[in-house]
């Protein structure tokens, strides 16, 4: 990897003119990763140099990333590191970009890094937003999503579905919380951002997905922006090869979490605290974590044994006891499990395919336990009403959710060692 510093302005001097103390402005660097980009690179690095200049309050620096481009997209890139202040350019040996994005993520000396496609196709409008949490210390990664409420997007059929598509399938298999993963608009606090660093292994467009999932899994906060973007056509992109590589990607990181590779060393965010000095807070023994995980896992099982004998109790007019337990349960469990995945046990960021496994192999358990619980009764009072069996079939769920608590807490959503 080789740099070449362009000449740099007085920066004391540019932040005295908009009221900003340099010393504490955190300093940003966005790097704009390129590969054969000779045509867009000019107007973007322009562009993008106008709007800093003019509306960013601090410190900043574009760093132009070649990766082993084969046209003029280095030359061109000095040229402009040559004519515009605070513009740098690193040159790679190899392609990728998660590879340009590691290599100059890691050895910056900003407090803040940022990045963004070449084709601007995110609207610069989201830059400030993106930034901002991060300079204030509140969120350590801030990414911009084409998928959150109040983004506008600009695209055809076919990347809409296939974005939609994976980010589900995210979701699905890995439980994420994020909602695009790929936008080429994502900034972080390099002290958060340089542990992750070291355990990503993608070197191509893998890499942003991977990113987001070690940062989750890790327990940083992400915060999204819901960004404009307009689709550009002239893209580097192979989109099915793409779509193969990312598959492989989430198997592998699904693996890494298994295996408790994907546990860094995260510099510890303080505990929440009252900012009212005269705030009257609830005792530490009222806010413990068995004691939520109890409420909360309560509610959540009297919503589902009402849901279930609702169910069950509409079901048995056309079908027999046997299959109304089983659908009721089926439905019930599913819901119940997300719902304790998401409220109940959310310190333990168990993944959707580990809870609901776990969950199913309980909900055998409980079928049996509710279905003989309703046969023995019409064994026994072969006239006994429909209101009877759902009494019986309530009863039985009662015992069966507390020992599915136990297990539940023990097992599938055991919190692992910090």
């Amino acid at each position: 990897m080789s740099v070449d510093p362009s000449p740099i302005a007085a920066r004391g001097v540019l932040f005295a003119e908009r009221g900003v103390d340099e010393a504490q402005a955190p300093t940003v660097e966005i790097v704009v990763p390129v590969f054969n980009e000779e045509r867009a690179l000019p107007g973007c690095i322009a562009t993008l140099h106008a709007r800093l200049r003019d509306e960013l309050p601090f410190p900043w620096r574009i760093t132009i990333a070649d990766n082993a481009s084969t046209d003029r997209t280095l030359a061109v890139a000095r040229e402009l590191a040559a004519q515009l202040p605070n513009v740098a350019v690193v040159h790679l040996d190899r392609k990728g970009r998660g590879r340009a994005l590691r290599e100059v993520w890691g050895t910056s000396d900003a407090a803040i890094v940022a990045y963004m496609d070449v084709d601007l196709s995110t609207g610069l409008d989201g830059l400030l937003p993106l930034l901002a949490p991060l300079a204030s210390g509140h969120s350590d990664l801030a990414i911009g999503s084409r998928l959150a409420p109040g983004a506008r997007t600009v695209r055809g059929p076919r990347r809409e579905l296939i974005s939609r598509c994976y980010n589900a399938l995210i979701r699905l298999t890995h439980g994420a919380r994020f909602s695009d993963a790929q936008c080429g608009f994502k900034a972080g606090r390099t002290e958060a951002l340089r542990p992750l660093l070291t355990t990503t292994q993608d070197d191509a467009w893998f890499f942003d997905t991977e990113l987001l999932l070690l940062a989750e899994f890790n327990g940083l906060r992400i915060h999204e922006v819901p960004v404009d973007w307009v689709e550009d056509v002239d893209t580097r992109v192979d989109v099915l090869r793409t779509a193969r590589e990312d598959l492989r990607g989430l198997w592998r990181m699904r693996q890494l979490k298994r295996s408790g590779a994907a546990r860094v060393a995260i510099p510890a965010r303080p505990e929440p605290a009252a900012q009212h000095p005269e705030a009257v807070l609830a005792p530490a023994a009222g806010r413990d974590r068995l004691r939520w995980e109890l409420g909360c896992f309560a509610a959540i099982g009297a919503v589902s044994t009402a849901g279930q004998a609702l169910l069950y109790w509409l079901l048995r007019l056309w079908w027999p006891p046997a299959a109304a337990t089983f659908v009721s349960l089926v439905v019930l469990t599913v819901l119940n499990t997300e719902a304790s995945r998401r409220l109940t046990f959310r310190a333990a960021a168990t993944p959707p395919g580990r809870a609901h496994l776990g969950a199913g192999l309980l909900f055998l358990v409980g079928y049996l336990v509710t279905s003989g619980a309703v046969l023995a009764f019409r064994a026994w009072e072969p006239g006994a009403s429909i209101g009877a069996e759902t009494v019986v079939l309530i009863v039985a769920s009662l015992a069966v959710t507390v020992v599915r608590f136990v297990v539940l807490r023990s097992f599938v959503f055991r919190r692992a060692a910090a």
